[in-house]
Formats: C-alpha cells, structure tokens, sequence
C-alpha cells in the first residue's frame, strides 16, 4: 500500500531530525488546552456547560485500542457497540448509530460505519492526538444527528499556528489480546509562518485471544491489516491561518460474524480550513472548514468479491463571529453536506441514495455577574432521495427498493444552557434542548438480509423526523488536587426510531414465511424516554515518595418503550471503574478494577448478559537519550483472564471481550 513510503518518511525524518539538527528539536506541538467541540467560542473544559470528556497523548496510551469505539468507550456515559476488534462505534448515553456524530478536526467522517455495525469507522487511534467527547445533544451546532454526544478526533494536519523548528514522535507497540504489530510516525516543521506535517501508521493483527473459559482459545476471522496518513500544510500569523490536508485509511479485516468474509476497505479525504481574527466591523473572526470524502469498501466472500460499498461526501461549515452586542458574544454559523451512497451486490439491502443538509445556526453567550448563560438555534433542510429499482419481492412482484422517490424534512433545534459558580470549590452546570433529526436513507429505504445482524431489515418511507426533549445538570468539585463531578440527565422523545423484531420470518429472498430463516426487523417510531447518572473524581490520597491518586467513576442508562414500559435493545447495565495511580518523577503505575454489573433490563428478544470485573494495569518510564525523550510502557488487561461480554454488543453470543494479555510500547519525542 502507498502509504507505506510516507510512514518510513516520517520515520527517518523524526530519525534524522533528532540526531542531526538538535538545535530546532522541540516537543512535537501541543494542541490548546481550550476545549473546540460543543462551543464555538472555544472555553476552558471546567467552563463549559455541557458535559465534555477530553483524551490527551497519555490517556490515548493508556486506553488506545485499534478503533474507536473501544478507546473512549469506558469514558463515562459513553460505550461501545463491540463488533469484534475492527469495528467498534462510540455509544452515548444509550444512544448510537446516526445519534453520534463522529468528526475529524470539526469536519464531517464520511464512511458506512453507522449504517452496519461491521463497518468500521476510517479513524485510527495512533495519529490522533487528542479526543473530545461532548455527551449529550449538540445538534445546536453538528445537526441531528449529534442528538447523543459527539466525538471530535484531533490530529493536527492543518496546523493553526505558527511552528518553529523541527518536532516529532515515533511509536512502536508491541502484544495485545490480538497480537499487534504497529508503528507510527509524525513530524512537523515551521519557520516563518509556514508549517508542514506528515504522519503515517501501519498497524497488523491476528486473531484475537479470548477467555479459556469462553470455548475457544481465539475469535475467529478478527485479525486485520490496517495503514494510512496524512500530510497537510499551512500559512498562520498572528491574525489567522489557512492550509490543506489529504489523508488516507486503508483496511482488510475480518468481520467476525461471518467465517469466510473480509472486508477491504479504502478511504481518501482531502481539507481546506482557515481563519480569520481581529476583523474590523460586525463580524470580528470568520473561520471555515471544507472537505471531500472518498470511502469505499467491498466485502469479500471466500476471497471472492460479493458487495460493494461507496459513499462520496463533501461537507461545508463556516462560523462567522460578530463584535459584542450589549452583554452577548457569539457566533453565526451555516453547514452544508452531501453525500452519495450506493451498495451494489447480492447483499446490499439498502438502495443507492443521495442525501443533501443545509442549516444555518446561531451561538450565544452572556454572563450576569458570575452566572454564565448560553443559548442558540439551528434550521435545518435535509433532502433524501433514492433511486429505487433493487431486485424483485416475491411478495409484491415489484423492485425491492421501490419506485424512486425523495423525502424532506426540516429540522429544528434550540438549546439553553447555564453554569454557575456557588464558590471556589463548587459550580453547578444545567442544559434544556429541544432537538429534531430526519430520518437516515437506510431508516427510510432499507429492504433486504442484513448479514452482520442475521436479520431482515425492513425501512418505512413513511417515518417523520424523530424529535426530543433534554435536560442536564452537573454539579462539579474542584478543591486543591481534588475534582469530581455529578450529573443526571433525562431526554423524551415522541417518536424515537428504533429497530424492532415485528415477529414474522423471511427468506434470503425476501419471501415471508413462519419457517423463513431471517427474523424480520423493522424501523418503526416509538415514544421512549432515556435517562441516567455520571459520577467521577480524582482525589490526591497522599505524597508519600511521589503522589498516590484514586480515580473512582460510575455511570448508569436506562431507556424504555413510554407505551409499553419495555426496555429498549442493547442499553448498558450500570458500570464502574476505581484505580490507583502513583506517580514519581519519571515513573508512573496505576492498578484499576472496571465492571459491570448484571443487565436484566431486556428488550423484546433479547437475553440478560451477566455482570463481570476486570483487573487491568499500566506502568510506564520516561527518559532523555541522545537529545531525544523516551517513554516506554506496558499494559496489561485483564489479568485474570475474565470472560465478559458486552451487552451492547449484536455479536455477545459469539464475541466475547478480549483475554488476557500484555501490550509494550516506546515512544520517541524531540
């Protein structure tokens, strides 16, 4: 694969920069501590009303994983779908699928990951240099499909502000439940304004090693081989910036659910941002992203190529930030996406579709003495058309995917927020959103066997936009080296789309029939209501020869059919987390216990997944060598060696969470 050239150009570079040209050599650029995601004025995370999750280089070390999904996924209120391994999609608060918005840098990831859960999604934790996860509606900003939370990856490509010298990192990673074999590189260079980065990863799997007492030693068809990058460049002075960036994912992976399909998966996105501050007149900053993916994907049956996936995206965002009114700061904002979606193959159960948004949106915030308050709307236009056609239904004599047709919705959303400091040690933080999010193409339009689920997944053309009501309050402890939080948060929905069993079988074809061997499933609107509790600290117990730290973290979802008070599918039981972390100088241990405990609150169809605890630990050192600074580190998971299954996940029955294992890393930074 091409990107293999410009991973060994990063690597010699960060090799010959650090040995050569010491003079220039710099840590590699750290990223603001302003959170960006959620507030388009940009705030300091204890600052901001909704509750935001950052990852930074050393949480990425400690929890960084091959997807996604399972890096954040035991931040609180926030887990994983779990497909195996390779595919593993963030869920928030209950909530998954087109309710989570994923972005790159603020802009739009455009792939297949949210239509089927053994499509992965085109991010890979080792170039990522930080993570923020917003945990709740942020539809005011990203659209409805934002209605749970977002997860925004940072990785620096189009670098906003000046650079001088040389920096970079290298890293190797070693073990791991699966066996990894990964190396990643990145460098960067400024001087005078202009700045350039390059980065590259490849990353091998095998198998994946699970419990002796699951039934088998390793999880079938769960090994992968993965590679890509970036390069971007800019121009950044004191009054703004503007650059480019191309990078690339490119994946073949099994899939788990099935013995003998791979999945090949390709992925191209080209960016131009840019900003402008300090402009003279009503509008004071202006600041744009613009993108264009390429993705595709075709699923290989015995080798042999059976569907294929492609989904072609260009989204558009642009803020405009205007001078004080009175006692209001805020920002005005509008969006555009499109995207071309088709599936072509026995087993696309979806039709070929296009799907068009634009919004404009509105960001305000004021503050009365200590009392901050922020509020805002956004108007949203979606359009989504199908081509119709398919393969016949032997039950109606017509194609599968209909005639062509199109549906449009306008989407409305508004937001109310308020933080308040009672003292210099607590401060209590509250929300109310009103959100609105058009239904999906495969929502809409799907018709066909779904091979991931096992199921026959069934559309309705007819459904309306879903829409919900939200309130969130936190209550937050920051006293010395302590911090915590508490919050509980409660959302109502008049028609929640869900994908429900209607209890009648079908044929591969289609054909109904009480023997068929597909459960037929069908997205249908349903009143539900979700809620739950976040609970976090992290307290300094003593300085004894270094500092000793306990981090302690719970949270809890419920979700329920309002008419029939049955809980809603693949809801995650109740967790909780406690470690110790110890700190000196250049060592640093932690020792963690994470669990689960029973769920039994089950859907129609579903079965009850037993609770389970986790022993996990990480040690790690750090040295200078050479001019160069060394971290090396190693984790272990799941030391005894536990079976535990994720109730979220369609793939419990047979996927059960990795085994024991041992990973090693070294880091080089200059």
């Amino acid at each position: 694969m091409q990107f293999k050239s410009l991973l060994g150009g990063a690597v010699a570079a960060a090799a010959s920069a650090s040995f050569s040209v010491p003079v220039y050599a710099q840590s590699i650029q750290t990223l603001p501590a302003v959170v960006v995601t959620g507030n388009p004025l940009g705030s300091e995370l204890s600052d901001l009303v909704s509750p935001v999750s950052v990852m930074d280089d050393h949480d990425l070390t400690l929890r960084g994983a091959s997807t996604l999904g399972e890096t954040v996924g035991n931040l609180p209120g926030v887990s994983s779908t779990w497909f195996g391994p390779n595919s593993s999609r963030p869920v928030i608060r209950g909530m998954d699928g087109d309710r989570v918005r994923i972005l790159g840098n603020g802009g739009a990831t455009v792939d297949a990951s949210s239509l089927s859960f053994d499509h992965a999604t085109t991010v890979d934790p080792l170039v990522v240099e930080r993570v923020e996860v917003v945990r709740g509606p942020a539809a005011l900003m990203y659209g409805g499909n934002a209605m749970g939370g977002v997860v925004n990856t940072l990785d620096n490509r189009i670098p906003q502000s000046a650079m001088s010298g040389v920096s970079g990192r290298v890293d190797g990673v070693v073990g791991g439940a699966d066996s990894t074999r990964a190396l990643a590189g990145r460098v960067e260079f400024g001087k005078q304004g202009f700045n350039l980065h390059a980065d590259g990863f490849t990353r091998s799997t095998s198998d994946l090693r699970i419990p002796d007492s699951s039934g088998a030693s390793r999880l079938r068809n769960s090994a992968a081989d993965t590679e890509g990058g970036g390069i971007g460049a800019s121009w950044a002075g004191d009054k703004g910036y503007i650059g480019a960036s191309y990078g690339l994912y490119d994946s073949t992976y099994g899939t788990v659910a099935e013995p003998n399909v791979t999945i090949d998966m390709r992925s191209e996105r080209w960016d131009l941002a840019g900003e402008a501050t300090d402009l003279d007149g009503f509008i004071t900053g202006l600041k744009f992203r613009a993108g264009h993916t390429d993705y595709r994907h075709v699923e290989l049956d015995g080798g042999t190529p059976a569907t294929r996936f492609f989904n072609k995206g260009t989204d558009l965002r642009v803020e405009a930030s205007h001078r004080q009114i009175g006692a209001f700061r805020g920002v005005i904002g509008a969006q555009l996406d499109s995207s071309d979606f088709s599936a072509l193959g026995d087993e696309a159960f979806v039709p070929s579709t296009r799907t068009d948004s634009r919004a404009l949106f509105l960001f305000e915030e004021t503050r009365i003495g200590a009392l901050k308050l922020t509020f805002g709307g956004r108007l949203e236009r979606v359009e989504v058309g199908t081509e119709g056609g398919g393969p016949i239904d032997p039950n109606t004599a017509a194609p599968r995917f209909e005639p062509a047709q199109e549906r449009r919705f306008t989407a409305r959303s508004a937001a109310l927020g308020a933080i308040y400091p009672l003292n210099d040690t607590f401060s209590v933080s509250s929300q109310f959103a009103h959100t609105e999010r058009a239904p999906t193409f495969y929502e809409l339009f799907a018709n066909g066997p779904h091979a991931a689920t096992g199921n026959y997944e069934v559309g309705s053309a007819g459904l309306q936009k879903e829409q919900s009501n939200s309130i969130d309050a936190q209550l937050r402890v920051k006293h010395g080296e302590h911090s915590g939080s508490l919050g509980a948060y409660y959302s109502r929905f008049g028609n929640y789309i869900a994908l429900a069993g209607t209890g009648r079988n079908r044929e591969e074809d289609g054909l109904l029939n009480p023997a068929g061997e597909l459960p037929e499933f069908a997205y249908q609107a349903v009143p539900a209501k979700f809620y739950g509790m976040e609970a976090q600290a992290h307290l300094l117990l003593c300085r004894c020869a270094g500092e000793l730290h306990l981090d302690l973290q719970a949270d809890m979802v419920r979700a329920t059919n309002r008419d029939t008070g049955e809980p809603l599918p693949r809801i995650a039981p109740v967790r909780g987390m406690a470690a110790l972390n110890w700190h000196r100088e250049a060592v640093n241990l932690r020792m963690e216990v994470q669990g689960a405990s029973r769920q039994d609150r089950v859907g129609a169809g579903e079965s009850e997944t037993a609770g389970y605890a986790l022993v996990n630990a990480f040690a790690s050192y750090a040295f200078t060598s050479g001019g160069v600074n060394w971290e090396a580190w190693l984790r272990g998971n799941n030391l005894f060696d536990t079976e535990a299954r994720n109730h979220v996940s369609f793939l419990k029955g047979i996927a059960p969470m990795p085994g024991r294992s041992i990973m090693a890393g070294l880091r080089a930074s200059f």
